[in-house]
């Protein structure tokens, strides 16, 4: 039996890794790229069907077109918690889409909060950039 849930399990995790590596190849901007790659980084929250549904990512296409919009207007119906929204809030004001203020990062656990820091020094073209517990 235990068996069974460990391969179930490793399957899971293997198409997660398989889809995250679908959106990070779909994005076209620097933007996407960094929104892309918090996405992966987080990983709870791709692990959502709603999210990988509305991101179009549930049937693991070859070539993955994004629908980023699509999934800003569906951020309430996802069954995500109140800090998931409010990483996906952060993550999606990358793209350029909604308008979730800077702020937003209070409501975040610090696992995010580097993630979001890692990001917006993505965006600002260093990749070499240290987040670590000291600021």
């Amino acid at each position: 039996m235990q068996m069974t849930t460990t391969s179930t399990e490793t399957t899971e995790a293997a198409l997660l890794e398989l889809r995250g590596a679908r959106l990070i190849e779909s994005a076209t901007t620097d933007r996407e790229l960094a929104a892309a790659q918090a996405l992966v980084d987080e990983e709870t929250i791709l692990a959502h069907r709603s999210v990988l549904g509305a991101l179009g990512l549930l049937d693991l296409p070859e070539v993955a077109t994004v629908g980023w919009e699509g999934l800003m207007g569906r951020v309430y119906t996802l069954g995500l918690d109140a800090e998931e929204r409010a990483f996906l809030g952060l993550v999606l004001s990358m793209v350029g889409i909604g308008n979730t203020p800077l702020s937003t990062v209070s409501d975040l656990g610090e696992r995010r909060l580097s993630i979001i820091l890692r990001a917006i020094a993505r965006l600002a073209g260093n990749d070499t950039f240290a987040v670590g517990r000291r600021i």
